[in-house]
């Protein structure tokens, strides 16, 4: 079993920066897709970003060119490393594990087997 441990949410400022970290246990973290995800209040979860087991990585364009998505495989972590937030950032940050082919990009939430358990990021105005 993988279990997903997320940290680093909090209440921020507009244009501040926070880093979230994704901690894995379980199986091979190098073998998995890791993703993030974000739901707002009202709204569907969806699609950050994500860095893939060969490093590819991609990213929705909302955030593209202010989030940073790594993974350490020695440490079994994953970040989302997010500067110039904005008040629509504002939702809960989520962390995925999958494994999909690798001509498939993971961007559905149904690409991933195990989640965790979500972070809150609040952007002030």
């Amino acid at each position: 079993q993988v279990q997903l441990v997320e940290s680093g949410g909090g209440l921020v400022q507009g244009g501040d920066s926070l880093r979230l970290s994704c901690a894995v246990s379980g199986r091979t973290f190098s073998n998995y897709e890791m993703g993030w995800f974000r739901q707002a209040p009202g709204k569907e979860r969806e699609f950050v970003a994500v860095v893939r087991r060969n490093n590819h990585i991609y990213y929705d364009d909302s955030v593209k060119g202010r989030f940073t998505v790594s993974r350490d495989n020695a440490k079994k972590t994953a970040y989302l490393q997010m500067n110039s937030l904005k008040p629509e950032d504002t939702a809960i940050y989520y962390c995925a594990a999958g494994r999909t082919i690798i001509t498939v990009i993971p961007r559905a939430a149904k690409d991933y087997e195990y989640w965790g358990q979500g972070t809150q990021v609040t952007v002030s105005s």
